[in-house]
């Protein structure tokens, strides 16, 4: 009964050289508001030249500052990575589910964002934080390959959601509403 009372919140991570309002989010957020279920696209730190520990960090700010509330965290690219990176080090109780778009677990043309993929991810110690975890991917995505997608739902044993010529899924490919992830989020949140 005790969760009856509980705010639902979803945070956005948007990717690198992303900003908050960019892609789908704007769309999302409004219609994640007509649910009465709050929603923030996060402001992430140094996004062109982004640094592993800064954007844990911020995840970590605002699950903290949470900590009485069911959190929800949507991680675009880099931002899904950022997620993957703080959940190996999450202790609290809050989150109640994981959305992973378009998101590399290992290392890719981009050097940019090697600090984020330097190592292995430890996925047996992530993998019973979360109750509820989806994985959507374009089947044609330029930049990270549809096995990075596979593997972490498995290895999470989350959900995969595979969007056909969805390329990276953002602004660029043409992406300004994301129903899938609509759909998954509403899923958590019953």
């Amino acid at each position: 009964m005790q969760n009856s009372n509980q705010n639902k919140k979803v945070f956005f991570i948007h990717g690198f050289e992303g900003s908050p309002n960019g892609a789908w989010r704007p769309w999302m957020m409004g219609e994640l508001d007509k649910h009465d279920i709050y929603a923030c696209a996060l402001s992430m730190p140094n996004p062109k030249t982004p640094e592993v520990s800064e954007w844990i960090n911020e995840v970590k700010r605002h699950v903290d500052s949470n900590q009485h509330d069911k959190v929800y965290l949507v991680g675009h690219s880099l931002g899904g990575t950022a997620i993957l990176r703080y959940l190996e080090t999450y202790q609290g109780k809050n989150i109640d589910g994981v959305v992973i778009i378009s998101a590399p677990c290992h290392k890719n043309k981009n050097q940019k964002i090697d600090t984020f993929l330097d190592t292995d991810f430890n996925w047996n110690i992530m993998k019973n934080k979360i109750p509820k975890i989806a994985v959507i991917h374009g089947d044609n995505d330029p930049y990270v390959s549809m096995s990075d997608a596979e593997e972490t739902a498995k290895e999470l044993g989350g959900k995969l959601i595979v969007i056909p010529n969805g390329k990276h899924l953002n602004g660029s490919a043409g992406f300004v509403r994301l129903p899938e992830c609509l759909d998954v989020l509403l899923e958590m949140t019953k």
